[in-house]
């Protein structure tokens, strides 16, 4: 690894380092972005049981609020139920827009160093590059040795780039539909919490 490294230049350290970067966000946001963690199962039906037989009060507001993602939407929506069904979406929007700023956080140094390491491995190239032309204005063509350590370090980054910046947009791509489908289920939950507050027909947690 050393020996790759010290062939491959002086950009070796940065791309190994984006690599670095690239696979600690891509472990850090695998369990940040577990569903069940975000949107526990039967949380409304258990949050809307508790409403009805008057137990929601501050302290279990508050745990609901601390408990998950969509606890804190559905605690922002609930301590505003009385304000009318705008004020109390309104609520829900704004809780919102912090929790899918948390979700997607990091997200944009993933994808800068997708961006990043093909660049640097090309940078790495152009050098390798310049340095043999450079050998073969002093020198000619025969030193071969000197022309393939150029040759070398130029193909030695531009691989490394690619290997670092293809896993890391994948894993972007795959994160980003992962919060997309995420959005959509905390979405439908909040939708029923508001329906059910503000309508007079039974709900499927009355049951």
């Amino acid at each position: 690894m050393f020996d790759l490294l010290a062939a491959g230049g002086w950009l070796m350290p940065p791309i190994i380092l984006c690599s670095i970067i690239a696979l600690s966000i891509c472990i850090e946001r695998y369990f940040a972005l577990n569903p069940r963690r975000i949107a526990p199962p039967h949380l409304l039906a258990t949050v809307w049981r508790q409403l009805q037989n008057g137990e929601l009060d501050g302290m279990r507001l508050k745990q609901l609020r601390q408990g998950s993602p969509l606890g804190t939407i559905l605690a922002a929506g609930l301590a505003n139920r009385s304000q009318g069904r705008d004020v109390m979406k309104e609520s829900i929007q704004e809780a919102a827009s912090h929790v899918v700023h948390d979700l997607e956080k990091f997200l944009n140094a993933l994808g800068t160093v997708a961006a990043v390491s093909p660049l640097l491995g090309l940078l790495g190239t152009v050098l390798g590059m310049i340095r043999v032309f450079t050998e073969i204005t002093v020198q000619g063509t025969g030193n071969a040795n000197a022309l393939a350590g150029g040759i070398s370090e130029a193909l030695i980054t531009t691989a490394t780039g690619l290997a670092v910046a293809i896993p890391a947009l994948v894993m972007h791509r795959f994160y980003t539909a992962r919060i997309d489908t995420i959005v959509v289920g905390l979405e439908q939950e909040t939708i029923k919490l508001v329906d059910a507050l503000h309508s007079k027909n039974q709900t499927e947690y009355d049951a």
